[in-house]
């Protein structure tokens, strides 16, 4: 339950602080943008079962390499591709916070 609650609670919370932190003029824009870094997760869809709760994504689903966080961590500098590479990386972080507690 824990494990849920922390998982999620970055997915949904943590871009939302730093929306209303950094974007507070255009605070609702920048945190639908940073949400949408959970449409990595479609490439769960690839794998069998699609859903394990014992499996770490890292480094396991296609969009969650190692090359894949790099090319994330490169959106973040660039201004017009920073939000959804904000976006990605709490993604990461979150699904990084999730492994740990496994």
């Amino acid at each position: 339950m824990l494990q849920t609650v922390a998982h999620y609670g970055c997915h949904f919370l943590i871009p939302l602080a730093v929306a209303l932190l950094f974007y507070k003029s255009n605070w609702k824009f920048a945190y639908l943008i940073m949400v949408l870094g959970m449409l990595i997760d479609l490439d769960h869809l690839l794998s069998n079962p699609i859903f394990d709760p014992n499996r770490c994504s890292i480094n396991f689903h296609p969009l969650h390499t190692y090359y894949a966080m790099g090319l994330y961590v490169l959106l973040l500098i660039p201004k017009k591709t920073r939000l959804i590479g904000l976006g990605l990386v709490i993604h990461i972080i979150a699904d990084t916070v999730d492994c740990s507690l496994m």
